[in-house]
């Protein structure tokens, strides 16, 4: 293994200090990696560095790696159209790839004297015209049900000619969505002349059909046709109906993306919204697993996105501020033929849509997870606010409770996706320290929590997992207690405490260092709330049990003939007080392999 890196950090060494790309390849020569570089020696070079602090993707790529070759290139943007490139070639298996698994989707024209427009997902040969294959089903859907609207097109079930006039006009009718085709009033080359307007509008788009109506209606005028020039009026103004009904707006007619990711844990988002002409016209989101770095997702999802065939609009608004924003200007320029500007909206409209954008990302992204939108987010919040280097998916906390110096127990509940997880609970009842002294309690448990971590023999699923975070039921002084002693067992975990005010609610998180203020408008602060609220429940819950107990154990032992070893043999053959009290002399007798006499007593006893 050290052979292996040292050979290849000695390569990486004698690269030049210019940019270029690298190729990354396994022990059977396949690519398995693709990169640029504005230096070519310092980026392969920091791969093969001793106690690198890498992600797990990039430690898992640098684990397969037996070789790798490079181009020098004479300028960044060289090296980037080639990184560009040499991705849609190979595809290599540890960089970011767009999967082409959306399905295509078509506007159908059916045949007969009463053509519909529909919007359909397979393209059939049943005499049908189709207008596609399009990859947004949210575009076909939005433009059929538009020009069906301003064209007045039945969407109903209903079959002409053979339908006509057998049953009353549906509510479309009503409302002016419907010419009413089924009461029979419309001949059939005065309907087709409709859809093949219909078709024209959805070709060539609303701007065009609007001048092409008005001239149509001008004209229709001018030779004293009101009627037709009534009904191309009425056609525009369910055009303009639907302009003014369209919420999603620019305040200006550009064409332009507005590009925002949400990350979770290694799982990341990609929402797309597209404007065009001032209006939305389409949204594509895409998934990304395995992805630990929220930059490099996107700038190797804009590079293949719009390589691949997307349309390059004048304007790319992103979430997320690009290291390289003028080279991919450039780039992206280059492959639009026109110029291309790439910003981050801080303030008004821009920011709403690209929020916009994001809220899409995150519901998309809680949908696949099978998460709530909120409990992605408290983590997210809570990794930032603790300034972790990854946001906290499975969260360990612990709490000490105590009746004097009795009854001294600890508990540790488990929060993953912050979500309690239940079956991870453990119980701990203190053996060495049986006096009211916390910090000696609280390391108690910790260290045979994590020496059951460590000691091989131990199979507990919940005890071998390392969390991402701990939190302790305490303040700086329970931190300061049990930092050190993670140190000392070689465990890397952050550990934090939660402060409560004076009518014990959580006020604040303390690390050794001091502590952080948390907000109560913030999903981090309620998630606090709900661990710290949680681990004290279950513990103090069973220092209760606990209590109980043992309470209702001396209570057998102050019978006849019942000592401390009968006592919890009947408690484990009975489980519950309320088994013990139900059973017969004869089955206390047997349990507790007492005399008749014994067990007549304990019977009275059980009974008074």
């Amino acid at each position: 293994m050290m052979e292996r890196i040292d050979r290849l950090r000695a390569k990486a060494n004698s690269l030049v200090l210019k940019p270029g790309v690298y190729l990354m390849k396994d022990n059977a020569g396949q690519i398995i990696y693709i990169g640029k570089a504005k230096k070519l020696k310092n980026r392969v070079v920091s791969y093969f560095r001793q106690n690198k602090g890498h992600n797990e993707k990039v430690r898992k790529m640098v684990s397969l790696v037996e070789d790798f070759d490079y181009i020098v290139c004479d300028s960044e943007f060289e090296a980037l159209v080639l990184e560009c490139s040499l991705i849609k070639q190979y595809t290599p298996k540890y960089n970011i790839l767009l999967k082409d698994d959306k399905g295509y989707h078509y506007v159908k024209i059916t045949p007969g004297p009463y053509p519909r427009i529909q919007a359909v997902k397979q393209k059939l040969d049943d005499g049908a015209e189709y207008l596609g294959p399009y990859t947004s089903s949210f575009s076909v859907k939005q433009s059929v049900d538009e020009v069906n609207k301003v064209f007045s097109l039945p969407v109903c079930g209903k079959k002409f000619p053979e339908e006509f006039k057998k049953t009353r006009p549906c509510l479309n009718y009503h409302i002016k969505n419907c010419a009413g085709i089924c009461l029979g009033k419309i001949s059939p080359p005065e309907y087709q002349q409709i859809v093949k307007e219909a078709v024209a509008y959805l070709k060539n788009g609303s701007s065009r059909s609007v001048e092409a109506l008005q001239k149509q209606m001008e004209e229709a005028a001018e030779n004293l046709e009101f009627e037709k020039a009534a009904k191309l009026r009425d056609r525009l103004l369910a055009i303009q109906r639907l302009g003014q009904t369209q919420k999603v707006l620019l305040n200006s007619e550009k064409d332009q993306d507005f590009v925002a990711v949400e990350h979770s844990v290694s799982t990341a988002c990609i929402a797309v919204l597209k404007f065009r002409g001032g209006r939305l016209h389409d949204k594509d989101d895409f998934m990304f697993y395995d992805v630990f770095d929220t930059e490099e997702l996107m700038l190797q999802f804009l590079s293949q996105y719009y390589t691949k065939g997307a349309d390059i609009p004048r304007y790319l608004s992103l979430a997320v501020p690009l290291p390289d924003t003028e080279l991919y200007q450039d780039y992206f320029s280059e492959l639009a033929g026109h110029r291309v500007s790439i910003n981050v909206p801080q303030k008004g409209e821009q920011k709403r849509l690209i929020e916009m954008a994001q809220s899409n990302a995150l519901e998309q992204l809680s949908l696949r997870l099978n998460k709530k939108s909120r409990e992605i987010i408290a983590q997210q919040e809570l990794g930032r606010l603790l300034g972790l280097p990854k946001e906290p998916e499975y969260i360990e906390s612990y709490d000490i409770s105590n009746i004097g110096n009795d009854y001294m127990v600890g508990g540790m509940v488990v929060f993953q996706n912050a979500k309690p997880l239940k079956s991870a609970y453990k119980k701990f009842s203190m053996k060495e320290n049986v006096t009211q002294d916390d910090y000696a309690c609280m390391r108690e448990m910790i260290t045979r929590r994590f020496k059951n971590y460590l000691d091989e023999t131990v199979t507990d699923e919940g005890f071998k997992r390392l969390p991402d975070l701990i939190l302790l039921d305490g303040g700086s002084g329970h931190v300061g207690v049990v930092v050190p002693l993670l140190k000392e067992l070689g465990i890397n975990v952050p550990v934090f405490g939660m402060v409560k005010d004076s009518k014990h609610k959580t006020r604040a998180i303390a690390s050794t260092g001091g502590e952080i203020q948390l907000y109560s408008n913030k999903t981090a602060f309620k998630l606090v709330t709900q661990i710290q609220d949680e681990v004290h429940r279950f513990s103090i819950t069973y220092q209760r049990q606990k209590h109980k107990q043992n309470t209702f154990t001396m209570g057998l032992t102050s019978v006849k003939g019942i000592g401390e070893k009968k006592a919890f043999a009947l408690l484990k053959a009975f489980k519950t007080q309320k088994a013990m009290r139900a059973a017969t002399v004869e089955e206390l007798k047997t349990a507790g392999k007492l005399t008749q006499e014994s067990a007549e007593a304990l019977y009275q006893h059980l009974h008074s």
